[in-house]
């Protein structure tokens, strides 16, 4: 299913007052002469919440770190409304080293600081902008906190405080709950919800399970074998038959998944 063209998007949308933080207008990339998107293209709004599903190998990682500049499309066109500087990022895994000397208030202050800088002082306005992030995700009580003493579910937590405490208009969540319990892991989800209709954030997450996709997700983007299959709300796209193909069939559509690694494809 193509978008309209680019242009189309930026005026339709500012005659409705609302103007998408990022576009992708045919979007192709690839490594060693494979490809890992092909023609994609997807728009994100304010205050909407995207889920992009698809399984090991369909380049939803190299979708990322093509919005975040880390890789040059091939082709197509990227179009970012909001600056690079107001994009946050939330990784795969667990970043925070359980080493790490640094309180939980401390790590998220660097964040607001928007750079790292040995025994820093940091001003009053990035406490204070610190401590409200660690509210919203419900991680004040552990301010003081080393984070090396942290459960799992609270370092996820963290890391979004983290990726919030810039004030970032676009929000990427790479498989934000991977290897979070259930009750863990609808929690986070909830908050994210939460933060996207109170701030107007826009985001765009990772996720496996369908089921965490289908119950919080505005929209879905399912991708496979690095092109767009189905997109649409909860229920266009459980009902697409390519995407069941996907999840359910046969999957005689897909290469093995060690065609995959060899390739490159994230």
């Amino acid at each position: 299913m193509k978008s309209p063209n680019i242009s189309i998007i930026a005026k339709t949308a500012m005659a409705d007052g609302l103007v998408p933080l990022i576009v992708m207008d045919n979007i192709s990339l690839g490594y060693n002469s494979s490809a890992v998107l092909t023609d994609v293209n997807l728009a994100i709004y304010p205050g909407n919440l995207v889920g992009l599903a698809g399984p090991n190998g369909s380049g939803k990682t190299t979708l990322f770190r093509t919005m975040l500049g880390l890789l040059a499309p091939l082709s197509g066109t990227l179009v970012r409304n909001c600056p690079l500087a107001k994009f946050g990022y939330v990784p795969q895994s667990a970043a925070l080293d359980p080493q790490f000397p640094l309180s939980v208030l401390e790590i998220v202050e660097m964040g607001a600081y928007g750079r790292v800088k040995s025994f820093q002082i940091f001003p009053v306005h990035e406490t204070k902008r610190a401590l409200e992030v660690l509210e919203q995700v419900g991680m004040a009580a552990h301010a003081n906190r080393a984070c090396g003493v942290l459960a799992y579910g609270d370092v996820k937590r963290v890391e979004l405080a983290i990726a919030l405490a810039n004030k970032p208009k676009l929000l990427l969540m790479d498989e934000p709950t991977a290897g979070m319990a259930p009750k863990e892991r609808n929690d986070l989800m909830a908050l994210t919800k939460q933060l996207v209709i109170d701030h107007k954030l826009g985001v765009l997450f990772t996720e496996h399970s369908m089921d965490v996709v289908f119950a919080y997700a505005d929209k879905l983007i399912v991708l496979a074998r690095g092109k767009l299959i189905g997109e649409g709300d909860a229920e266009t796209v459980r009902n697409d038959p390519r995407v069941r193909e996907v999840y359910f069939g046969t999957g005689k559509s897909f290469m093995p998944r060690a065609s995959l690694a060899e390739d490159g494809v994230a």
